[in-house]
């Protein structure tokens, strides 16, 4: 039969415990990320939602691929901007450390007037790395 030491069930829980802090602080600052921007995305602060991705970020929407920040900053001044519209979100949920997923409905002037969609946000270093809108 094997039993743990003391000091190696502490030494055990502490490792753990350090491992389930940096995880939780890693989906809290993908959170930051996810919810910043949300709301710029409301206000249409083109040149800030930008700023919220990595330089070399990709951007998939409507079976397009959008690379770095110049394309980007294209898409959102292009068809990003090409509606108007409110988003109202369903739901959230963390994926793993770096991934969230955003559930919402669009409601606006495109055709059809509603889209029920999903974000999947993956963020590296602080930044938005990767961005996937499909429905």
């Amino acid at each position: 039969m094997f039993s743990w030491t003391a000091s190696q069930s502490k030494f055990l829980s502490d490792r753990r415990d350090h491992f389930l802090g940096q995880q939780l602080h890693r989906v809290a600052v993908v959170e930051q990320e996810v919810l910043k921007h949300e709301e710029l995305d409301a206000e249409r602060d083109i040149d800030s939602i930008v700023g919220l991705f990595a330089e070399d970020a990709t951007v998939v929407d409507e079976g397009e691929t959008h690379n770095g920040r110049m394309e980007i900053h294209a898409w959102q001044a292009g068809p990003a901007s090409r509606y108007t519209y409110a988003t109202e979100v369903l739901g959230s949920e963390p994926i793993g450390a770096d991934r969230y997923i955003v559930t919402g409905r669009l409601t606006g002037d495109f055709p059809g007037g509603t889209a029920d969609l999903k974000w999947d946000f993956t963020v590296a270093g602080g930044r938005i790395a990767r961005l996937v809108i499909a429905p």
